[in-house]
This record gives structure tokens, C-alpha cells and sequence, in this order.
């Protein structure tokens, strides 16, 4: 950390370099399936081998091809080896352990026929459920089905028109309290939430600071509110720092002009590497530059800080430093949906502005009842120590976890009290195998490759949960 004196506690994050023979190796390998890909292509051109994937038909054969770029090429010969590995359907609550469906495939992956039987027990290491609210039992789910009763379960109807609860009104009184902001307000699903926002917030004359590991739904949301992006190496305060300079002394490209917004673009959480933004230093950004933030706290709201409010007040920060406070209640909630905090002119703005808001069906109630009586949980609002006790436990449980895989030689990306542990595998015969042979020991672990990671750092990747027991932990 170049501005150490900015941090009122220890940023330990470490990103070992892949090894230089498993680097090789890892090339190997795909270079081996990529030429039995293509071998298996050729067969299947000669009708050696049946074809099971999407092809064009005789009388389409001189239009554009629709089915024979790369990612095709990828997904029939690399990913359909391992797709076992993937969207396996759960048939319990996602809490600490879950029950699996059992399938098996007779034709190397290309279609699954379930056998009827449920693998009952699996200890569950795939699911956001950071402070373990996913539950069928207690509290929440006591007042979610009370609330259901009265309200039923959809609501028919978009906020401005006969979709606004009283509910709905409470809830947001509530986020804005637990942020520490003037105003917030909540929206029906979380990816949205990140996505359509930056259409009422930038446009054509704007420029949008992006971190190069920015999820998904914020890269969609940059590129559809039509602002010039530019991207910044990931945490890198000297790049992102380079850009705003250059960004101001050039301004907009051709007539020179000064960039209408400049806004800054991070995650609290970067799902993927497991590492936490370097919040004083943006800030500090942020205001020798006049520019503007937007900080989605997806996976460190309720995850990270004392009490649970995320990275701000992790760094012991002040949320009138953030412009805009994004987040979602889908993980350490166990609910869903979104939210927007900050200055009450901004949030008044969006109700207007926003489409989601406008046009998108509000919060189911016995959702909204979930989020409000996790939330009061979490604040000690319900008149116990519950919520506090659970943020702790599960800032016990990552520091163990991680301490005790770096113990046992594995190389491990990320923050020392980010709960999302990557655990590289890098080769990609790994992948699947990691997978499945974790499956047989009844733990259930998301493996991830190319392309939602770097060709030669796949990785399976662990979230840790306050639901988590010790036993547990060291079974895995």
C-alpha cells in the first residue's frame, strides 16, 4: 500500500504469480483439447462421429455461419467435457448444507436424465449466503410467512402505479438508517439494480473509470448508458490516477471539451479474486479530482465491517464520501433485490429517472418482510445479539479457512477477510475433477475457468458462511 497512512488498519491481499511450469502445462493442456477439438470436429464433418451440437442446415450453408466461431468451438469440445460441473439443481433451503438432485449423463454431457435420487447433506460452499439468513426456520422466515398471509406473494404493479406497499416505504427507511445515508431506495432484482442505474446517472459527454474485474451487470450498465468507459488495472490507484489526469487535461476526444461527469467505478468485493477495494485511496481520488463514486457493495454489505455495514465502514470511512451506494440483498440478506443509498436529491432523482422504477414490478412483500427482519437482525433492532454475533462468527470463519488452505500449500487469491476464497486449479483437466471429486465427499464447491476467468487461472472458488461450523470447515 502506497498511502498507508490512509488505512486505519492492515490491507493484506495477495495475488501470487502463476508458477512458470504450470503456466506451460496449463497451455498444454488446452492446446491438447483444442487439437482433439478439432479432430473431433473433422469426425464429425465425415458423419465418423455423431453430431450433437447446433449446425446449420444444407440451404443456409452460404449465409454467415451462425455456429462455428471460437466460443462455439469452446463449448462443444472444452466446456461440454466439464458441464457436469455446473447448474446442478438444489432441492433444499441453500443454508450451511443443502440437498442435491442426482443426475447422470449417457451421452458425455450433452443432456442429463435425472435418477430420483436426492444426495441429502451436502455441506454447501457455493452459496452467498454470508450470515447464514438462507434458513426455513426462525425469525425471518416466521414473519415472511405472517406477511404473505396478508399481503400474498406478487404485487401486480410497478411502484408508481398500485405496486407501492407500506412495506416497501419501511424497508427503505430502514436501508437508509443501516447505510448511515439520507435517503435509499429498493428495487426487484439485484442485477438490475447495477445495470439500469447508469443510464439516468451518465450519458453521451460522460466519462465512466471502470476497474478492470468489475462485474458483469456494471460493465452492461456502463456500455448501455452510451458514456465514454476507460478502464483501470484492478486496484491499481497509480492507473486509475493516470486516467483522471489525462481525463481532465484532454477532456473529451475531438472538441476538447471538459467531460460533463467523471465517475468512478468499484465493487466493495470482486467476487471473482476475492479482494477488497482500496476505499481511502479512491477517495482520496475522488475528491483531489472532483470526480464522482459509485461503490456496488454487492458481496460486502452485512459481510464486511464491525457491524456489518460493509467496506465503508470496514476502512472506518464516511458514507457522505460515497456518491452512490449500490448493493443487493440477495446474498448476506438471504433474499433479493437491490438497493440505491445516498443524498436525498439523488434518490429523488432516480424515482423519477430510473427505468427500473418506473416500469419494473416492485418487491414481493414476504421478500421485503425477509430483508427488513434480517436487517433489524443485523443492527440488534430485534433486541438480541444475534445479527452481531453472526457477523463475527463469519469474519472467525474466513481468517480460519483461509489461514488453514495457505497452511496446507494451496495458492490463494484475495483479501484475508474477504469471505470469497478462490482457490487456484489453473489446469483445465482440474476443473471438473476438483468438482466432482468434492461432490463424491459431499461438499459442494463452484469451479470456474475461461472465459469468466483468465485462460490459465481457473480456480474453484469457496463462500464462507457465518452457518458454517468448525467441523465443517476442516471436512472441507
Amino acid at each position: 500500500v502506497h498511502n498507508g497512512e490512509l488505512y486505519k488498519r492492515p490491507f493484506n491481499e495477495a495475488f501470487e504469480e502463476t508458477p512458470m511450469l504450470v503456466a506451460v502445462l496449463t497451455y498444454v493442456g488446452y492446446g491438447v483439447l483444442t487439437l482433439f477439438g478439432y479432430l473431433r470436429d473433422f469426425m464429425r464433418q465425415w458423419k465418423i462421429e455423431k453430431c450433437q451440437n447446433a449446425t446449420e442446415r444444407e440451404e443456409q450453408k452460404d449465409f454467415v455461419p451462425l455456429y462455428q466461431d471460437f466460443e462455439n468451438f469452446y463449448n462443444r469440445n472444452l466446456y461440454m467435457r466439464i458441464r457436469d460441473s455446473w447448474n446442478r439443481p438444489i432441492c433444499s433451503v441453500p443454508g450451511a448444507k443443502v440437498d442435491m438432485m442426482e443426475r447422470v449423463s449417457h451421452d458425455y454431457n450433452w443432456t442429463f436424465t435425472y435418477t430420483g435420487r436426492v444426495i441429502k447433506d451436502i455441506i454447501n460452499m457455493g452459496s452467498y449466503n454470508y450470515l447464514g439468513f438462507a434458513q426455513k426456520a426462525g425469525t425471518c422466515q416466521e414473519a415472511a410467512a405472517k406477511v404473505l398471509s396478508q399481503y400474498g406473494a406478487g404485487v401486480c404493479s410497478t411502484r408508481q402505479e398500485m405496486g407501492n406497499l407500506d412495506k416497501h416505504e419501511e424497508l427503505e427507511k430502514l436501508v437508509a438508517r443501516f447505510l448511515g445515508v439520507e435517503s435509499a431506495m429498493a428495487y426487484g432484482m439485484g442485477f438490475a439494480t447495477s445495470t439500469i442505474q447508469f443510464i439516468a446517472l451518465v450519458g453521451k459527454g460522460c466519462l465512466i473509470l471502470s476497474d478492470e474485474l468489475n462485474h458483469a451487470s456494471l460493465v452492461l450498465g456502463a456500455r448501455l448508458s452510451g458514456a465514454t468507459i476507460r478502464i483501470f488495472k484492478h486496484n491499481n490507484m497509480q492507473s486509475l490516477e493516470k486516467l483522471l489526469k489525462d481525463a481532465i487535461v484532454h477532456g473529451q476526444p475531438r472538441t476538447r471539451r471538459p467531460w460533463k461527469k467523471i465517475l468512478i467505478l468499484v465493487e466493495g468485493i470482486y467476487s471473482m479474486e476475492g479482494s477488497i477495494v482500496r476505499l481511502p485511496e479512491v477517495i482520496a481520488l475522488k475528491k483531489k479530482y472532483k470526480s464522482y463514486l459509485y461503490l456496488d457493495e454487492a458481496h460486502s454489505i452485512g459481510a464486511l465491517g464491525p457491524s456489518g455495514r460493509g467496506v465503508v465502514e470496514y476502512f472506518g470511512l464516511s458514507p457522505e464520501d460515497v456518491d452512490v451506494m449500490m448493493g443487493t440483498f440477495t446474498k448476506s440478506f438471504g433474499a433479493a433485490g437491490g438497493y440505491i443509498g445516498g443524498k436525498k436529491e439523488l434518490i429523488d432523482y432516480l424515482r423519477t429517472y430510473s427505468h427500473s422504477a418506473v416500469y419494473a414490478t416492485s418487491l414481493s412483500p414476504p421478500v421485503v418482510e425477509q430483508i427488513i427482519t434480517s436487517m433489524k437482525c443485523i443492527m440488534g433492532e430485534d433486541g438480541t445479539t444475534v445479527g452481531k454475533a453472526r457477523v463475527q462468527q463469519l469474519a472467525e470463519n474466513t481468517r480460519y479457512f483461509r489461514r488453514r488452505l495457505k497452511e496446507m500449500g494451496f495458492i490463494i487469491y484475495g483479501n484475508e477477510d474477504s469471505p470469497v476464497v478462490p482457490l487456484m486449479l489453473y489446469m483445465p483437466a482440474k476443473i471438473g475433477a476438483f468438482g466432482r471429486e468434492m461432490l463424491k465427499r459431499n461438499i459442494g464447491v463452484v469451479v470456474v475457468g475461461f472465459p469468466a476467468t483468465p485462460i490459465i487461472e481457473s480456480r474453484a472458488r469457496f463462500c464462507l458462511s457465518a452457518a458454517h461450523t468448525k467441523e465443517m470447515l476442516d471436512t472441507v
